[in-house]
């Protein structure tokens, strides 16, 4: 089995939820970026530790918040020393419009992922994309890079679709098998 964190920050608790989701899916421990965009000493040891890491962040004007960002930025130190290198990666993010410009966050997380070295899991999934299809369904948003999310502005993080929630399972499943297979 393999050692996966989600690390994340999130705003107003709606990443949170989904970075459970993922976690839940990867059997994987949680870090959160503070709102100050710190993480716990410790949790660099966690993130050297882990055979895979799967970032998120909420997408805030086209971009991942400046929180996320420092934490980003905070991870030259292991790029220095490619402590990172052939790590497998994932991502998600979320956003209050069903677009929201979030494939824009999620390239950049995976950027962030291969400036490491690291090896990017694509969500796998194929899209709901026919008339009968709802927000119940997985993949409703049609992602393919990684996982996206949307979370209604005017209702807290119980309003999450039940459809992403299971995508996010399913994508974090799918990065710590992924992350096995290369483990073993």
């Amino acid at each position: 089995m393999s050692k996966i964190v989600v690390v994340y920050f999130s705003g107003y608790g709606h990443t949170r939820r989904i970075a459970e989701a993922v976690a839940a899916g990867a059997s994987a421990s949680l870090l959160a970026v503070d709102s100050e965009g710190n993480i716990p000493e410790a949790g660099w040891d966690e993130l050297a530790a882990a055979d895979g890491i799967i970032f998120g962040a909420p997408t805030y004007m086209g971009s991942a918040p400046w929180q996320f960002k420092k934490f980003a930025d905070a991870t030259s130190k292991a790029w220095f020393t490619r402590a990172w290198q052939d790590k497998v990666f994932g991502g998600f993010t979320n956003s209050a419009s069903l677009n929201g410009d979030k494939a824009v966050t999620l390239i950049s997380l995976q950027t962030l992922a291969s400036q490491h070295g690291g090896i990017w899991v694509s969500l796998g999934l194929p899209p709901a994309n026919t008339l009968a299809s709802t927000r119940q369904d997985v993949n409703n948003l049609g992602g393919s890079v990684g996982l996206l999310v949307q979370s209604p502005s005017d209702a807290g993080a119980d309003a999450i679709p039940q459809g992403d929630l299971d995508t996010a399972g399913k994508y974090g499943a799918r990065v710590a098998e992924i992350a096995s297979r290369l483990k073993a």
